[in-house]
Formats: structure tokens, C-alpha cells, sequence
């Protein structure tokens, strides 16, 4: 089976690509900006008509794109999540080679959810900010093209990899600080939060599940269930071996977020730190779907994902 990869540089794609070269059955090109790609396209500026050429040569049965921004104002994250996929799928509309589409999507489509409620496919999607608006738009994209294709839409990935800049990213380092400086006590904000977290190897389980089913629309990926920012926090310091006392700051005048260095000006009104994807205080995936067109489950625990970001964190220098 042919793939072609797009984003195999990315946070989620690294982990797609190597759950795809551990397949004999595939082979893969990857296809993105940077120079360690096979070949080099960037989809934001670059033309369908030479994306189309670049399909009609390599013939992949499978297309896979976990390319885009998470990050950045509005037009940015229109072009790198919204433009892209519509070169991908008008390139796809013209070329003849037939290939299967699988789309990254992520659970910021959704928008807030109602605390104790889990998110099915069926939802009415209610983004609240510009990066679920910009993905959502790639996926309405994707369903009207008329393509074979399937979006994931991806809950809170977490993990080896996570960027140092998420909320488990700057949890971890604020214990790594804390626990460098001999700090007893550890003061976050934010902690109320509810997100179902994935860790990103059981992801590309399902890139990789998707990849060779017949499944079409949208499936969910996470784990079925949400765990709050607090508890996770709890975990980690566990894992960590971290012997201090958490302390959540208060939502009301707070200043203070996850993993922000505190300065003097900073004790008196610290303010709350909304979590980052729009969707409020509580999400939860119906992964029912996933298990019955994909035949997947998540295999990893968050305590295991929370390990190896605080083994990366504490080898950070």
C-alpha cells in the first residue's frame, strides 16, 4: 500500500509515520515544508495543479494529512488549516489516482459541551475560537468533496512529544522548576478544566486503522473520558516524585497561568487562564464509533503519557 504523509514533522505526524514504517505492507513518502521531507510542497501557497501532478507520479492509494497550525491569528490559521486541505482535496479531485483521504481534525470543532456529557459525531459543532473554525472548515471541506475520505477528530493528545507550550507541556515545567529551585509548594491556575486526554501513539493507532478501513464521515478519537486538570497535575507530581504541596490559585483575579514564571507584581491579582482550544470547561468523546467502523481502543493510560512528558521535561536543560 502506497501512503503518501503529509505534516510527518509535526507533533502527531512523527508518531503516524513511525506506526506506518513498522508496516511492511506500506510504503511511504513524505510529503511537507521542511527539508527532511521526501518532497518538499507547502500546501498553504503551493497550487492543486502541481499537487495533482505530484499525486498522478506517486500513485498512493492512501493520503494522509496531519499538517497544520495550532497556533497564530486568524489568517494564518486559515491558510495552514483551511486553505491546505482544500488544495488536498481539489488535487485529489483531479488526480486519478484514486487515493483514500484521512484528515486530522480535533475535538476544538466541537466548541463547549455540556459538563458530565459525552460528544458524539453528531454533535452540533460549536467552535469557540479561530483554530476550531479554521478545522472545522477543513472538515466541512473534506465531507463535500465528494472524496473516499474519513476525518479523526482528535481529542487532547498528550504524551512523549507534547509541546513544551500546551497545558500538560507547561505543567511539567513549572514541576521541573519547582523541583530544581527546592520549591515546597507548587501555586497553578487553571487547574478546573476537564479534558479527555490521548496519548498520541494510540492516534496514530487510528490514523493507521482508518488508513485501511472503509469508514467514511467523522470518527472520534479519544479516550471516553475526562479527567480534570487537577488530577493530572496530581499524577504527575507522583511520576515526578514530586513531594510538594499543589495549590490552586483561585479563579477569581487570578494572573497566574500553568507554567508562567511568577514575578513580585504577580502575588497581589493574579487572573484566570482560560484553557487554550475554546471549548470551555469540560470535553468528553463518544468513542463508541471508533470502536465499532474502526475496531480501535486506547491501549495507554494517561499515567503513561504523563511519564514521558515529565521524562522529557526533566532532561530539559
Amino acid at each position: 500500500m502506497r501512503v503518501l504523509l503529509i505534516g510527518a514533522n509535526g507533533y502527531l505526524g512523527r508518531f503516524v509515520a513511525d506506526r506506518l514504517l513498522a508496516d511492511p505492507a506500506v510504503q511511504l513518502t513524505a510529503l511537507g515544508r521542511g527539508d527532511d521531507s521526501d518532497v518538499r510542497f507547502d500546501l498553504a501557497s503551493g497550487s492543486p495543479g502541481a499537487l495533482t501532478r505530484f499525486l498522478d507520479a506517486v500513485h498512493p492509494g492512501v493520503v494522509i494529512n496531519c499538517a497544520g497550525a495550532t497556533r497564530g491569528g486568524a489568517r494564518e490559521l486559515t491558510r495552514h488549516n483551511t486553505v491546505a486541505v482544500a488544495t488536498i482535496c481539489e488535487a485529489l479531485r483531479r488526480s486519478g489516482c484514486g487515493a483514500r483521504l484521512v484528515q486530522l481534525g480535533c475535538a476544538a470543532e466541537y466548541g463547549p459541551s455540556q459538563p458530565g456529557s459525552s460528544t458524539a459525531e453528531d454533535a452540533v459543532p460549536r467552535p469557540g475560537g479561530p483554530y476550531g473554525v479554521s478545522k472545522l472548515a477543513a472538515t466541512e471541506l473534506v465531507l463535500g468533496s465528494g472524496l473516499d475520505a474519513v476525518v479523526l477528530r482528535v481529542f487532547s493528545p498528550a504524551g512523549p512529544g507534547t509541546p513544551a507550550g500546551s497545558p500538560l507541556g507547561r505543567l511539567a515545567e513549572a514541576m521541573r522548576r519547582a523541583m530544581q529551585a527546592g520549591d515546597g509548594e507548587l501555586k497553578l491556575g487553571g487547574l478546573g478544566v476537564q479534558r479527555d486526554f490521548i496519548d498520541v501513539r494510540d492516534v496514530a493507532r487510528a490514523v493507521h486503522a482508518a488508513s485501511l478501513s472503509a469508514a467514511q464521515g467523522i470518527v472520534n478519537i479519544g479516550a471516553g473520558r475526562a479527567v480534570r486538570l487537577r488530577d493530572a497535575a496530581a499524577v504527575l507530581a507522583r511520576v515526578a516524585g514530586y513531594g510538594g504541596a499543589l495549590h490552586e490559585l483561585d479563579q477569581v483575579g487570578l494572573r497566574q497561568s500553568i507554567g508562567h514564571p511568577r514575578t513580585e507584581s504577580d502575588h497581589g491579582s493574579p487572573a484566570a487562564y482560560p484553557y487554550p482550544d475554546g471549548c470551555g470547561s469540560w470535553q468528553q468523546a463518544d468513542v463508541r464509533t471508533a470502536r465499532d467502523r474502526l475496531g480501535w481502543r486506547p491501549r495507554i493510560n494517561l499515567e503513561e503519557s504523563l511519564a514521558d512528558i515529565w521524562m522529557e521535561a526533566a532532561c530539559r536543560i
